[in-house]
């Protein structure tokens, strides 16, 4: 999809606020309602939008530790890659996993609730992974910038 200015404006409209009324989005985007509406169902159903939630304060929550976790693997082998897919999928403290060039093969953003939690986590789970042959866990000390609009530029 061949996205324009409207669209862009549409977009960052909606990344500052998910619960933005048809109407408001529509006067930022420089659209009446109904056009504006079409236009953000087809960016729903071209998987630019994948979808709206709320963001949640991990310290509210009592997630205050924040680890970022460097994964080294043995061979990548299809069936131990799958299985290592799996097992990180069905992890809730894991909030974000990337393959990654560099020393480690994969790079985890883990949350939880203390060190403790995060012992457990590293000792029960981590460890007992498929294929890990080595692991480095890197502790936020203050997060700068989190969650961040996606930039839009690029696309005038």
């Amino acid at each position: 999809m061949k996205l324009d200015d409207i669209d862009r404006r549409i977009l960052a409209t909606l990344q500052r606020d998910g619960r933005a009324a048809n109407v408001e989005v529509a006067a930022q985007a420089g659209l009446s309602p109904s056009p504006c509406l079409r236009r953000v169902r087809q960016l729903e159903d071209a998987g630019i939008i994948k979808g709206y939630h709320a963001e949640l304060s991990r310290q509210g929550i009592g997630l205050g530790l924040t680890v970022f976790v460097g994964i080294k693997v043995e061979r990548h082998h299809d069936a131990t890659a799958a299985a290592f897919r799996a097992a990180i999928l069905a992890r809730p403290e894991v909030v974000s996993c990337h393959l990654v060039s560099g020393e480690s093969d994969f790079l985890l953003q883990v949350v939880v609730p203390d060190l403790a939690a995060y012992e457990r986590f590293l000792l029960d789970v981590l460890l007992k992974l498929p294929g890990v042959t080595d692991i480095r866990s890197n502790f936020a000390i203050q997060t700068v910038k989190d969650n961040a609009p996606l930039p839009l530029d690029h696309l005038v």
